[in-house]
């Protein structure tokens, strides 16, 4: 693998994933208590023996590059890095990102610098563990141009997904972006060639992109200096390039979730939380998810009622309850609390005893959960303040609503407290 260089995309603007992604990138938003979205990638090339690794950033990249930087330390990965390239202004281009293709375009010498046989590209906002060493194996073992890992799936999501129709050498041969109605039916296939049984090629009778490719460093600069008005790989580079060079599908057969929308990104948090074995699990010797070191204390639990729930480092319980929830670093819940159903991104820092105490805070409220609250099926993110005898329980039964100016969103029926928000004193939401 030290013939592979990594590029994992920042992504744009995190729409879907608003208001989370109103102060940060897309890839830096939380994940599991501890981590953030780029950690998987970036865990997934280490664990992979990919130790050159690119990561483009262009929206909102403060927290995200500092992210990276206090996480990967060169020296710890020996010969590798991981360095971060901000869309920035030159004489040829006017400075942000136009799409993923265009990202590495304005990069391109950089890629060119580097002695290597691949580039693997991949996206900084999915959920997955994967050995990318099988992925690059199957793309040389089959003589490929340019190799897309793809996974089956159903009727259900598969207008949400690029989809791609393969000959019985495993060829892809045909693209469909989000199609729809018959559109969509035309794009079923025989997923057996890929290895899949029966039963399971009926239930998944169509193959999705994850947005992962392995390019031949030679084909990839071609295809970008050559197609100069081609912005996006998945939509134009790709598909264009069909018909004169080989394109592969490499079948991925593990967990999978693109977490790009507020309700999958909420699942796959608490799904996490899943007894004996969740779908993705954190707890592998020997594939660990790196993040930062930020050496905390021990959790403290008094009198507490915890079930089905990841509990991060750090944080101060105090008698409450707390079901099939995932609670975040230094996250303090005071007494006679019920946390249900519920992600709590945490604080990034220690507020002292005295000034929890003073009443001077942003409205007179620490951070944390304040004492008698109530929170089910919600977002909680950092640095929230929420106060006593509070009520989020979206009562109203709400989908969607917008009340930025009070602290809040509701998104898929799913209550998102704003980064640094206050929420009252016996207030319902």
């Amino acid at each position: 693998m030290k013939r592979v260089l990594g590029i994992i995309l920042g992504g744009g603007a995190g729409t879907r994933l608003y208001p989370l992604t109103k102060l940060r990138a897309k890839p830096a938003v939380p994940l599991a208590s501890k981590y953030r979205l780029i950690d998987i990638p970036v865990s997934n090339c280490i664990n992979s023996e990919i130790l050159k690794i690119y990561v483009l950033t262009q929206f909102n990249s403060a927290s995200l590059n500092r992210h990276l930087n206090r996480s990967y330390n060169v020296s710890g990965f020996r010969e590798g890095f991981v360095e971060v390239l901000s869309a920035q202004q030159t004489k040829d281009n006017s400075g942000w990102f136009q799409g993923t293709a265009d990202a590495v375009r304005q990069y391109i010498d950089s890629i060119k610098a580097w002695d290597v046989d691949e580039i693997i590209i991949l996206s900084g906002d999915h959920l997955y563990r994967m050995d990318y060493s099988h992925f690059i194996q199957h793309h040389r073992q089959t003589k490929a141009d340019i190799t897309l890992s793809v996974v089956p799936i159903d009727d259900r999501r598969a207008s949400s997904f690029g989809l791609m129709k393969i000959d019985d050498q495993g060829r892809i041969i045909d693209f469909a972006e989000k199609p729809k109605g018959e559109d969509l039916k035309k794009m079923q296939v025989d997923t057996t060639v890929l290895g899949l049984t029966s039963e399971k090629a009926k239930q998944s009778p169509y193959i999705a992109s994850m947005g992962i490719y392995v390019f031949k460093k030679d084909v990839l600069i071609d295809l970008l200096e050559s197609n100069l008005d081609q912005t996006d790989f998945g939509n134009e580079i790709i598909p264009g390039a069909a018909k004169d060079h080989n394109l592969q599908a490499y079948l991925f057969k593990g967990y999978w979730e693109d977490i790009g929308t507020i309700e999958s990104f909420y699942e796959a948090n608490l799904a996490l939380t899943k007894q004996p074995h969740p779908d993705f699990s954190f707890y592998d010797e020997k594939y660990p998810i790196y993040t930062r070191s930020r050496y905390l204390p021990p959790t403290k639990l008094l009198d507490c009622q915890i079930s089905e729930s990841m509990i991060g480092e750090g944080c101060i319980l105090k008698n409450c309850h707390v079901n099939h929830s995932v609670i975040g670093v230094r996250t303090r819940i005071e007494g006679n609390c019920t946390i249900e159903d519920t992600l709590i991104m945490g604080a990034d820092f220690y507020e002292p005893f005295a000034e929890r105490n003073s009443g001077l805070q942003s409205g007179g409220v620490p951070v944390g959960i304040g004492e008698g609250t109530t929170v089910r099926h919600a977002i909680v993110d950092k640095n929230a303040r929420i106060g006593r005898n509070v009520q989020i329980i979206n009562k109203d039964r709400v989908e969607e609503s917008q009340k930025e100016d009070e602290g809040f969103y509701i998104r898929s029926g799913i209550v998102v407290i704003l980064k640094n928000a206050t929420i009252a004193d016996n207030t319902v939401i």
